[in-house]
């Protein structure tokens, strides 16, 4: 029986028509499967389902999920972690939720990130704190030196003195969001190709109203980072910060501005 799939242009170039059009006339398209970004169970017989294609350096996963979730697209991520989007697509459990590895093999550190509300000059703005959970070397390098906040400037993060000041923006970066949930922190692809993710939840992060509200106001989000141990898991957004305040005073806070994709 045909399927309700969305295969986008990007997700066809990337199967070939054959594949794609199997999938429309319901051959390897599954009838009931889990939306990959909202978790719940969708029908592809009965709703608009998008086609979702995770693509490593050397393998590639076809999920789905409700188009009113996400739409037909191509994800890319480094191969190892591809194996944290195949855990996500099946249900399994993530090692870290809410964390992605960052720069060297699985393993070596991950990068944590929460949500809150930043208070500057009389306004709330939507806030992503990232820190990774242990010292960040540069791939390849046997050095124990922590090189996060190098690598981060490096990438465009701005050193942030000021708490009360508005990080810059960073051009070609964006921080998705579908349906109310985090998804990922989205970085220019190589040579002027499509994004790829800096930072990619295992499942997606539910944020509160207040924070979707703010981000949706605003259209931007301010994405701070600094080093293992810098900041911690606040329960309050008074106290995230003071701590954000204690680690620029240290040095060891970067930020920049980055626009909302999605809703």
């Amino acid at each position: 029986m045909p399927r309700m799939l969305d295969v986008s242009d990007d997700v066809r170039a990337e199967i070939g028509n054959e594949e794609a059009d199997r999938l429309l006339a319901g051959e390897n398209a599954p009838g009931n499967y889990d939306c990959t970004s909202c978790r719940t169970q969708g029908d592809s017989e009965l709703e608009r389902t998008s086609t979702v294609l995770f693509v490593g350096d050397e393998t590639a996963v076809l999920a789905f999920a409700h188009a009113t979730c996400i739409p037909s697209q191509v994800v890319q991520v480094a191969e190892e972690q591809l194996q944290g989007a195949v855990r996500s697509i099946t249900g399994g459990s993530p090692d870290l939720p809410g964390a992605e590895n960052f720069g060297g093999s699985p393993g070596q550190a991950v990068l944590g990130i929460t949500s809150g509300l930043v208070l500057i000059n009389g306004l709330l703005h939507p806030a992503l704190v990232v820190e990774p959970s242990g010292p960040v070397a540069r791939p390849g390098s046997d050095s124990t030196t922590d090189e996060f906040l190098a690598l981060v400037t490096e990438q465009g993060f701005r050193p942030v003195t000021d708490l009360n000041q508005v990080p810059a923006p960073l051009p070609g970066w964006s921080v998705l969001l579908a349906m109310g949930q985090l998804h990922a922190v989205l970085q220019p692809g190589a040579a002027g190709g499509s994004p790829v993710s800096w930072w990619q939840a295992h499942q997606p992060l539910q944020v509160t109203d207040g924070w979707r509200t703010a981000a949706n106001k605003s259209s931007t989000v301010l994405v701070y980072t600094a080093p293992a141990g810098s900041i911690g898991q606040q329960p309050r957004e008074d106290l995230l910060r003071s701590a954000l305040e204690r680690a620029a005073a240290r040095g060891v806070l970067a930020a920049a501005a980055m626009p909302l994709a999605g809703t």
